[in-house]
């Protein structure tokens, strides 16, 4: 199974699609006045240091962040994205890559929530940190699956789900269905973010159709799932190929969005030639 835990992988080809995707939701939520709720339920640690012994010990950031660092042909929801993670480092050169939490910090409003759980004791000590004087922000060390009755509705009956599990046992695939329909039964207009692994593997192979089997007639704006594939199917069938997101509710200009920045990525973020692929799908 994968072990995906943020630290090791943080600002690779699937951050790229995961961040790309969350900024472009939050951006359209801030467009309405009224506060909403953002719930992390998988946070990590919130941001990391690139030069620090996870982050460097595969340097995954080289094939991902990196590579559109100092481009200035960036389509749209990409330059969004990298203005952020630029941001985040103060426009200097690429040093620390922002986690969701972060992300999500930064571009929320006085009147917004962050809501964040994660269990592993390390990562919550430093996401607690980090967060410790933004009273916008609640962090918890709770498993994100078990808190949504607690979290759904948020009281302005505006919200955002990201879930983003390290996938790194069975369970968590029917884990991540099941919450997807609790969160849709519990407050059928939240959005719903879902980051997925592309693997050689018959749970993430089912899941996304899984996924939107659930949202079909539940989600009053229907689904998009979006893939962003960077490496070929391997013969022994190990290793990451590319990764997806699936969004439940999702905002109208999200697909002309993805539909314009995911052949540039794929071509960009490509580790062979065989490997560039992409989709969007929607149910409309």
């Amino acid at each position: 199974m994968l072990a995906y835990r943020h630290a090791f992988h943080a600002g690779n080809h699937a951050d790229v699609l995961k961040h790309l995707t969350l900024v472009q939701v939050l951006q359209h939520l801030n467009q309405k006045a009224k506060g909403y709720r953002v719930i992390d339920t998988h946070a990590g640690a919130g941001a990391y240091a690139l030069s620090g012994r996870q982050a460097q010990q595969h340097r995954e950031f080289d094939g991902g962040i990196a590579r559109l660092w100092g481009r200035d042909d960036l389509p749209a929801a990409v330059r969004d994205y990298v203005d952020q993670v630029r941001a985040f480092n103060d426009g200097s050169e690429l040093r620390h890559y922002p986690g969701s939490p972060e992300l999500a910090r930064r571009l929320m409003r006085p009147q917004d929530q962050l809501r964040l759980f994660e269990l592993h004791a390390t990562d919550h000590g430093q996401l607690a940190g980090r967060m410790r004087d933004d009273a916008r922000v609640e962090v918890r060390p709770a498993d994100g699956f078990t808190v949504l009755k607690a979290q759904l509705p948020p009281p302005t009956r505006r919200g955002l789900l990201l879930i983003d599990p390290p996938y790194e046992i069975k369970t968590d695939y029917p884990r991540v269905l099941a919450a997807l329909r609790e969160a849709l039964d519990r407050f059928a207009e939240c959005t719903v973010i879902i980051w997925l692994p592309q693997l050689q593997l018959l749970e993430a192979a089912k899941l996304p159709q899984r996924l939107k089997a659930a949202a079909n007639g539940v989600a009053p704006k229907g689904w998009l799932l979006a893939r962003l594939s960077v490496q070929h199917p391997r013969e022994r069938g190990f290793g990451m190929l590319g990764s997806l997101v699936f969004v439940a509710n999702p905002p109208h200009t999200l697909a002309p969005a993805l539909r314009q920045a995911l052949p540039w990525l794929a071509a960009t973020l490509a580790e062979d030639e065989r490997a560039a692929g992409w989709a969007c799908e929607t149910s409309g």
